[in-house]
């Protein structure tokens, strides 16, 4: 990838230059996207991804880190000037997905970029190869963070006890993480405070007493206790929870019998996920619904236990960073930035990064335009995102970061 030297004092804004440059980068940006969308890898060893990002990236004069305990990259761009560190974070797995869109480039592995995260790798690499561009300019430090294993696997956390922010020396003082989605495609949204909910997930089994299915009064049938708890579990969250502060419930797994029509089985179990948008929540969640549990298994005389686990914490945004970032691309994509109205009920292990760095992860809308029906949301088979966003996406990054090194820089240099 080859940017157009424009010279060090161009009359354009940084801005300005900044999104020709990633225009200019699109057609080698979508090549890496549709090599990595065709070639999906799951949880945290992602070698072949892995071995496209470090083949991106060697062109450029980058200080390289690969994990250990995942095949994460981690790559230090050095500005011209001492200063602050800012990081930027793409995550590089994909969905145990089998592909059902007709592209020339979907997949056919099995698993799927049905979340957009080759889009994310993309975009980032056009990031580093901007701003690598503009060096002379930066007052400070770009750590650009390639992460494996967002779906589930806590990536994020395991490269944060590898290291990852000491790897320039200077705690950052910002980061920064783009996630595409369905919507008018190349609009940006974003908000202060929580933009995701928190994951946890529980399980429920049920212990009767089994017997024959034409004898059911001798035994105690734990399938009908598994029904009601369905449904007691969904009054539970209407019913207790705040709606301005809401917990979304679904059961997404039941178990039952051996396969055998006439036989009443000993135990059942149930399974699913839990989102919450606060800690408050979270813990009112953990207390009580083992109680309702019990209590909806005791009436039908059989015992029951509840298992929850905790999964990531809610992704906050901070607010003087995210304030920042509004008013900065707000000035460079005219009419293209709008304020989120809520958070969403999707859950982001940039979480992790969040507690330790003042962090904005922004909503980039990448539907394809000419689509005839209504854009399938991420995790779906049909999902489809025009990688036509990946120039302005790789501009708003690289920004973001040039400008947040500037105002965080000394006073004197």
């Amino acid at each position: 990838m080859k940017i157009a030297a424009d010279g060090p004092r161009s009359p354009a804004t940084l801005a300005e230059r900044l999104i020709a440059q990633g225009k200019a980068l699109l057609p080698e940006l979508v090549t890496l996207r549709r090599a990595i969308h065709a070639e999906p890898e799951l949880g945290l060893q992602l070698p072949e991804t892995q071995r496209k990002v470090l083949e991106a990236l060697a062109p450029l004069d980058l200080e390289m880190q690969t994990g250990t305990a995942l095949t994460s990259v981690v790559a230090v761009l050095r500005g011209a000037h001492p200063g602050p560190t800012v990081l930027l974070r793409a995550d590089m797995d994909a969905l145990p997905l089998q592909e059902a869109t007709d592209l020339p480039f979907r997949s056919t592995n099995g698993a799927m970029h049905a979340c957009g995260h080759d889009l994310h790798v993309a975009g980032l690499v056009g990031a580093a190869h901007l701003l690598h561009a503009h060096r002379d300019e930066l007052v400070g430090d770009v750590v650009f963070m390639f992460q494996p294993g967002e779906e589930g696997f806590g990536g994020a956390r395991l490269m944060l006890d590898e290291g990852l922010l000491d790897v320039t020396g200077e705690h950052p003082v910002a980061a920064y993480a783009v996630h595409v989605g369905p919507g008018p495609r190349g609009t940006f949204l974003t908000r202060s405070g929580t933009v995701t909910a928190s994951s946890s997930t529980f399980s429920v089994e049920v212990s009767g007493r089994g017997g024959h299915g034409s004898r059911p009064h001798e035994v105690v049938d734990p399938v009908p206790a598994l029904a009601e708890i369905v449904l007691g579990l969904q009054s539970f969250v209407t019913r207790r929870f705040d709606v301005f502060n809401p917990v979304v419930l679904s059961v997404t797994n039941l178990a039952a019998g051996t396969g055998a029509s006439n036989v009443i089985p000993g135990s059942a179990r149930l399974s699913g996920t839990v989102r919450t948008m606060s800690p408050e929540a979270l813990a009112r969640v953990e207390a009580e619904l083992p109680r309702v549990v019990a209590g909806i298994a005791e009436a039908h005389s059989a015992t029951a236990t509840a298992e929850i686990t905790t999964g990531y914490p809610s992704v906050v945004n901070d607010q003087a960073t995210t304030e920042r970032a509004l008013e900065v691309l707000r000035a460079a994509f005219d009419g293209r930035i709008l304020a989120a109205p809520h958070p969403t009920m999707g859950a982001e292990d940039f979480s992790y990064v969040a507690q330790h760095v003042p962090a904005t992860m922004l909503m980039l809308m990448a539907s394809p335009p000419d689509l005839d029906e209504t854009p399938a949301p991420n995790h779906s088979p049909h999902a489809m995102f025009d990688d036509a966003v990946l120039g302005d996406q790789a501009a708003a990054l690289a920004l973001l970061a040039a400008q947040t090194l500037t105002a965080h820089a000394p006073a004197t240099r």
